[in-house]
């Protein structure tokens, strides 16, 4: 997973098989048939056309029952999904049509862990939204940050926004209770502050002596630093996508809070989304989790019916200073599709904050449509599974705090370098200061440095 859930890492893809799907991919995202590109090329709106779409993991899209609404609406369009399982394999088959200039679907999905990637290097090979008939209308939906991280420096913006991913703590409250802490959210918000006060809670719930058995306080390091990275003034890169990883505000201090945690025993020790820490959601091998709107879902999934009422929802450590973001993805046009205009209204139409209310009700993505998360089905949204937790408000006060830090095409990578040696301090009681020499030397290699 780069930093977004539908990265598909709910299941495993062996990279034989990856390699497969970027050669199915490129015979079956080719845009519709001649015949399509020929209907489409007339001035006639209601000429017949096909639009694929390619996709990622889970986009939910479908399953919503966004696209029968929209052929429903548009009796001459039809819909056809391609999606890969695994994020990575599916950006390396972009990657490979983008290259060759053909094979590429009428939309194509562009996770947060690429689109600086997208951004920098093809945004010609985009349609440029900043110049679609009613494009100042649609920005001003969108939250800026949304809309500044899809945009190059010339101000093209490759694609509209999808879903965010602001920023919670998931939490336990039986387990929480179980170790003498607060279960109630507002009290446990007051509890970690920040996230000094966070590794202070962590302390004490291991050294309770009625703390479940097996049970830690956070499952990994890497809740820790993944969140609050992003709420330096920079995390990976500077302003102008460069990596900066080892001046970098925000990797400074997430490693130290991260470390500390680490070398504190308060975690699992956990390998984010792999199947022990699938497990460990309902054995309760941990008792807090950094929880983006998306990871919801995930808990709701991998918790089952057993654990309803079981978790809830405090706002994230540090919020005061800087909400954190962790996903998120957008939808783009090729310049290259044979159905442009047929295309972009889909675009459009998927992402206007009408249908981003539906996909927060329906699958539960949080909007990155500021229009969409006010409306009162958002705002007002609480989940029974999280013991009524106001989820409309909590994410919704987070998304607004959330500030732009500059992304880059390595972060993914980087990212990686420092979540790993993170997992050795906590599993194999790495020295923190060598391990961030080592997180260092493998975030320079990974950005050819």
């Amino acid at each position: 997973m780069s930093v977004h859930t539908r990265t598909g890492k709910r299941s495993r893809v062996t990279a034989t098989a990856g390699a497969a799907l970027a050669v199915a991919l490129l015979a079956a995202g080719c845009g519709g048939s001649d015949d399509d590109a020929k209907a489409a090329s007339s001035d006639d709106p209601n000429a017949p056309v096909t639009l694929s779409v390619g996709l990622y993991g889970t986009f939910g899209m479908m399953e919503a029952g966004l696209y029968d609404q929209y052929m429903k609406l548009h009796p001459n369009v039809k819909i056809v999904e391609h999606s890969v399982e695994q994020s990575a394999d599916y950006y390396k088959a972009l990657q490979t049509h983008l290259a060759a200039n053909s094979g590429l679907d009428d939309v194509q999905g562009i996770e947060i862990g690429f689109v600086a990637d997208v951004v920098k290097n093809h945004a010609n090979q985009f349609v440029d939204f900043s110049k679609v008939d009613g494009a100042d209308a649609t920005a001003k939906t969108f939250y800026d940050w949304k809309v500044a991280q899809a945009t190059n420096a010339d101000g093209r913006v490759v694609g509209l926004g999808t879903d965010a991913g602001p920023e919670a703590i998931c939490y336990r409250k039986d387990l929480f209770q179980q170790a003498g802490l607060p279960a109630d959210r507002a009290e446990v918000g007051k509890l970690f502050t920040d996230w000094n006060s966070f590794i202070a809670a962590g302390k004490q719930y291991e050294a309770s002596t009625t703390k479940a058995a097996n049970s830690h306080f956070l499952d990994s390091a890497a809740s820790i630093f993944s969140a609050a990275v992003y709420q330096g003034d920079t995390a990976y890169d500077d302003a102008k996508g460069n990596p900066i990883p080892e001046k970098s505000d925000g990797v400074k201090s997430a490693w130290g809070y991260a470390s500390t945690a680490a070398s504190a025993g308060i975690t699992a020790g956990l390998q984010q989304f792999s199947d022990a820490w699938n497990s460990a959601f309902s054995n309760g091998a941990f008792a807090a989790v950094a929880c983006p709107a998306w990871m919801t879902g995930y808990i709701t999934s991998q918790a089952g019916d057993t654990g309803k009422g079981q978790w809830d929802i405090a706002t994230l450590p540090g919020e005061a200073e800087a909400a954190s973001n962790w996903g998120g993805s957008w939808l783009g046009v090729p310049t290259a599709s044979k159905h442009q205009k047929a295309a972009i209204e889909l675009v459009k139409w998927l992402t206007a904050p009408e249908q981003q209310v539906t996909m927060f009700t329906s699958q539960g993505h949080f909007p990155s449509s500021s229009t969409a998360a006010a409306d009162p089905k958002v705002a007002s949204a609480t989940s029974d599974y999280f013991s009524g937790a106001p989820i409309g408000q909590i994410y919704g006060e987070t998304a607004d705090k959330i500030k732009r830090t500059p992304i880059g095409p390595y972060d993914t990578q980087v990212q990686q370098a420092f979540t790993t040696a993170l997992t050795n301090v906590e599993t194999k009681k790495a020295n923190p200061d060598e391990a961030l020499k080592q997180a260092q030397s493998a975030a320079k290699d990974a950005i050819g440095g």
